[in-house]
């Protein structure tokens, strides 16, 4: 699949257009009202529920958005709704809930965090789940992950829907919990042509990697993660085609 061309018009806002002093946590319903007002595309995060509902929420444990100990995947779609976001007014919103608030008026970027816990095989619950979601929702949605087993999974179950990768350099000191040979093999970027990406989201430090740059030429569409200055953007302008942003106006 192509990546419709309304996701390079206007800039992603990372995680919604978030501030918790505006009272705008990320992921959150505030800060995706505020994104679609401001006129910016979204971008999402997605986590699995205990009973397999997808949430828009970014961690794996709820101690630094919430306060609540824990992890996600511990608690039910109904409990993890129930808790407040902090600095904001609404619990952890579901995926549905989330397309449902959107309806199309702006184009929608998800991110499934890494359910395998070393980018590896053991995917395909989140995966299911959220092309179950997706498959009545006719606005403008593309989806990716870190991890291309994830991706593969998902384009079994939504064919239909853009599918990416996001992408960095893999250092092994950025990424602890990844074995250090799983991160040279994803370093290679080849799983972006495996897996038939629509586009990558690349690490806005790294984007000069002769990887991304062969890819451009290539005439695959080049996005980049997270953009947090104008000046930043200027420069990451040069490679991307878009951007995802936090943090100011972009």
């Amino acid at each position: 699949m192509i990546l419709p061309n309304t996701f390079l018009e206007s800039p992603i806002a990372h995680r919604g257009l978030h501030d918790r002093a505006q009272g705008r946590p990320e992921n959150s319903i505030e800060a995706i009202t505020a994104a679609i007002e401001a006129g910016y595309g979204i971008e999402i995060d997605l986590q699995l529920s205990s009973d397999g509902v997808p949430m828009v929420f970014h961690d794996y444990d709820l101690g630094r958005l919430t306060g609540r100990q824990g992890a996600v995947a511990r608690h039910s779609a109904k409990e993890l709704g129930a808790i407040p976001l902090l600095d904001g007014e609404h619990g952890i919103p579901t995926l549905a809930d989330v397309l449902n608030l959107v309806d199309g008026r702006t184009p929608l970027l998800i991110e499934m965090k890494d359910q395998d816990g070393a980018m590896g095989p053991n995917t395909g619950p989140l995966e299911q789940a959220t092309a179950q979601v997706l498959a009545s929702y006719s606005g403008p949605v593309a989806v990716m992950s870190f991890n291309p087993f994830s991706m593969r999974e998902f384009a079994k179950a939504a064919p239909t829907l853009p599918i990416g990768l996001t992408t960095s350099d893999w250092k092994p000191e950025d990424w602890p919990t990844i074995p250090a040979r799983r991160c040279a093999e994803l370093a290679t970027l080849s799983d972006v042509v495996d897996v038939s990406a629509a586009f990558v989201s690349h690490d806005v430090a790294d984007l000069t990697n002769p990887a991304i740059l062969a890819l451009k030429k290539k005439g695959l569409p080049i996005l980049c993660w997270t953009v947090t200055s104008p000046e930043q953007e200027a420069q990451a302008r040069r490679v991307a085609d878009n951007i995802t942003f936090e943090g100011y106006a972009a």
